[in-house]
């Protein structure tokens, strides 16, 4: 197959710009079911059944009925968090040519077809409310073409059975549901088989053949046979239900369906003693109510535990804050300081901290959240004692090692004038850390002084408490810049006082004097990411109101960030390109490489990977797999780490794929080096936007792998989207190679394309700074 090429004007039509699923590709999975009062007790065991069997899924389940009462829907609501209903129209049925009238199904058997007009995702399972989930469906989730189902048992490999249907895009389309109208309603299926005989004679033997564990039909097992151990899925079929009181010689397959006709508050019991991977979103929705009703401790932290993992940190709170921990239980207090202190609640969460670091086990993590509490207060010594006693009881512990290292020798901060300085709120990178991270305040300073040192700049840790002492310090100079990167992000560094990343209280806010510029920071939450909404917007606000200037990095966070704002602060959004974007135009003495490096650069990030890859990491990492073997042949191709995490990809195509790549510890970098590398390679195919932004501004080409909306904000604001491919691709590594070869085949004209695009954001940044230089001065 051969990849298409997409105009930057078709990707604009084809989404809206800060559509972030229709930007990343991320596929939207759900369930589907037809309910009806009838089956209703069938579903409940299938709902019940699915989560216990695989407590690490949950996807969205659309509930499809005709009619269902209240009490019905409250019980469906009990079991799964993310359920939706969707009432068939009925009536359209009526007009297709059926069998027998007298059956029960001649009507209601029909009504699943309704799923064929699902528009909004991108992958369904259907899954008939007689049947029983037994083992792990990861399989059915990783499925991405077709329409796949497993074969009928009695009729051959030709026919289907409709019981469990995985549906891709494709088949959710209107000319598919015509085809289905087409046949129902001529009769030109076999009458007797309802919705199944629809679908058989539509597809006439072109679905994907699945294993028929995944929907293992109970006349398989006539005798009273026992349900096979690797059974996925076991099916009902037949007139005899187990909820109806079954039928003789099935009494072992029903005994598999009664182990899961229980009650709620079974269900949350069982689910808690569930061993392996759990959903967030299911350890939420069933150990909140068991919570309640127990006050068990160590359920209450892992609830905890799940919502600080979604970035829910008040919620953490609120459910340690119903149970009592015991002085001795040291993990509950862990916990419990850890979203005490995401909530800028320190005091609190340092008590519960100082009692967890009695227990072995936890106290080395208790310790470097301690230390993390007195860096943010500005007590350097603590922070050093409580990172040296918690790697004391763990020398290898992380955390520990990064705030040891970062208290151990603090620079002096001021070397020029304070009137002659500009305050800059900013991340502030250690060593070993994210090389994008690392460059970004020195790149920032250049778009405003040449001098990037502490004698034209005051440095302000965004992460750390703005205080009265900060506030002072700030107010005695010039002014003050904020920025850049994705400052506008919940969970990097949570914070109670704003909800984004710089720790600063409305009221300390409103005290600065000096004129403020917000410079290219980023919306940069990912898609279903959580975010304390409103104290998000009061900060965001007041921020706005208060900055002489306000520019963000793409437009897609313009527009992100003005839709939480009232109309009349619209105007002050504005657009201002990150810095490394013209890296070429601020670095003073720059000269582009006579030669470059026969190379071509690849990195993946791995920070957040379910919002990155969903189900679809096995698929990228081959996919990657086959594209490094080809690319292979146009250039060598190395593994560029910009964090000690990035490394990942290497070991994983090497252990699942054979695959080598040698690695460069971008981390260890300094930000010359970093330029100086960027500059000197052929391509970079990255997957952190500075692993996009900052090759590009050294002037090199560049193809984003994209699982964030921030990299197809950017290749949409510099009109080359087709820069960009989805991890989520069906066709990655063909479409990868493809447009590698595009891009290399004439790299002169690639680079002078790529200085083309510069160019234009450069005349914004330029005109952007003669604003500044009136706001700020200097």
């Amino acid at each position: 197959m051969t990849a298409t090429h997409i105009s930057p004007a078709e990707l604009r039509t084809a989404a809206p710009a800060t559509d972030a699923r229709a930007l990343t590709g991320k596929r939207r999975i759900a369930f589907a079911s037809f309910v009806d009062e009838n089956y209703l007790p069938g579903f409940l065991v299938l709902l019940r059944s699915l989560a216990l069997s695989n407590p690490g899924v949950c996807e969205d389940f659309i509930v499809l009925h005709d009619d269902l009462k209240p009490s019905s829907v409250a019980q469906i609501r009990a079991l799964h968090p993310r359920v939706s209903f969707r009432r068939v129209d009925a009536d359209h049925y009526d007009s297709y040519a059926k069998g027998d009238q007298d059956n029960y199904l001649v009507r209601k058997a029909y009504f699943i077809l309704d799923v064929f007009k699902i528009r909004d995702y991108d992958t369904v399972i259907t899954l008939d409310t007689d049947m029983v989930v037994l083992g792990s469906i990861s399989e059915l989730l990783s499925l991405r073409e077709g329409l796949a189902a497993v074969p009928q048992f009695f009729y051959g490999q030709h026919k289907l059975n409709s019981g469990l249907l995985v549906i891709q895009k494709e088949y959710l389309s209107d000319e598919f549901y015509a085809k289905i109208d087409h046949v129902g309603r001529t009769g030109a299926y076999e009458l007797d088989k309802h919705d199944q005989g629809i679908l058989n004679a539509v597809l006439d033997g072109d679905f994907v053949r699945l294993d028929p564990r995944f929907n293992f039909v109970k006349r398989r097992l006539s005798g009273d046979l026992p349900v096979p151990d690797d059974t996925a899925i076991l099916h009902f079929t037949g007139r005899h239900k187990p909820w109806q009181g079954g039928e003789a010689g099935y009494d072992k397959a029903q005994e598999r369906w009664r182990e899961f006709d229980m009650t709620d508050a079974e269900l949350h019991a069982a689910y808690l003693a569930a061993g392996g991977t759990t959903h967030r979103d299911l350890l939420v929705h069933y150990g909140t109510p068991y919570v309640e009703r127990t006050g068990d401790v160590n359920a209450a932290r892992r609830v905890a535990l799940a919502h600080i993992g979604a970035g829910d940190y008040q919620a953490a709170v609120d459910i340690m804050e119903r149970v009592h921990i015991p002085v001795d239980e040291a993990w509950p207090h862990e916990v419990y300081g850890h979203a005490l202190l995401a909530v800028s609640r320190y005091e609190e969460a340092k008590a519960q901290l100082l009692l967890a670091t009695a227990a072995p086990n936890r106290a080395a993590t208790a310790f470097a959240r301690l230390a993390l509490i007195s860096w943010v207060h500005g007590d350097d010594a603590a922070s050093h004692k409580y990172a040296l006693q918690g790697l004391t009881v763990d020398p290898t512990h992380r955390a520990g090692r990064i705030w040891h290292q970062r208290t151990i020798s603090v620079p002096a901060q001021q070397s020029g004038s304070a009137a002659e300085q500009l305050a800059h709120v900013a991340f502030y990178m250690d060593r070993q850390g994210n090389a994008g991270d690392k460059l970004l305040p020195e790149s920032v300073r250049l778009a405003f002084d040449p001098d990037t040192t502490n004698r034209r700049w005051h440095s302000v840790h965004a992460h750390r408490l703005f205080d009265e002492a900060a506030l002072e310090r700030v107010n005695a100079r010039r002014g003050m810049v904020i920025g850049g990167g994705g400052l506008f992000i919940p969970d990097t560094m949570p914070n109670g006082n704003s909800a984004w990343q710089w720790n600063v209280p409305d009221e300390l806010l409103k005290r600065i004097d000096v004129p403020i510029a917000v410079y290219a920071v980023g919306f940069n939450a990912f898609d279903g990411q959580s975010y304390r909404a409103q104290r998000f917007r009061e900060s965001l606000r007041l921020l706005v109101e208060k900055s002489a200037f306000f520019g963000l990095r793409n437009h897609g966070s313009i527009e992100k960030v003005r839709a939480m704002l009232p109309a009349h602060l619209h105007d002050k959004v504005r657009f201002q390109p990150c810095p490394t974007t013209v890296t070429r135009q601020l670095v003073a003495g720059w000269k582009d490489p006579a030669t470059r490096d026969d190379t071509i650069l690849i990195n993946a990030a791995y920070d957040r990977a379910s919002l990155r890859f969903g189900h679809d990491y096995g698929y990228f990492l081959a996919q990657m797999a086959k594209a490094v073997r080809e690319l292979g042949d146009l250039a060598e191709v190395q593994c560029v780490a910009h964090s000690l995490d990035d490394e990942r990809i290497a070991f994983d195509l090497r252990r699942e794929h054979g695959v080598s790549m040698p690695v460069i510890p971008m981390y260890d970098f300094e930000n010359d080096e970093i330029r100086e590398l960027y500059a000197r390679t052929k391509l970079v195919i990255g997957m952190r936007g500075h692993a996009g932004m900052i090759p590009f501004g050294c002037g090199t080409p560049i193809i984003s792998l994209i699982s964030h909306p921030k990299m197809a904000y950017f290749l949409r604001d510099i009109e080359r989207p087709e820069w960009g491919v989805s991890v989520h691709d069906r066709n990655l590594a063909e479409v990868l190679v493809e447009r590698s070869r595009d891009l290399l085949a004439d790299h002169d004209r690639t680079v002078a394309d790529v200085h083309g695009r510069q160019q234009e954001l450069w005349k914004i940044t330029q005109a952007n700074a003669a604003e500044l230089r009136t706001v700020l001065g200097g």
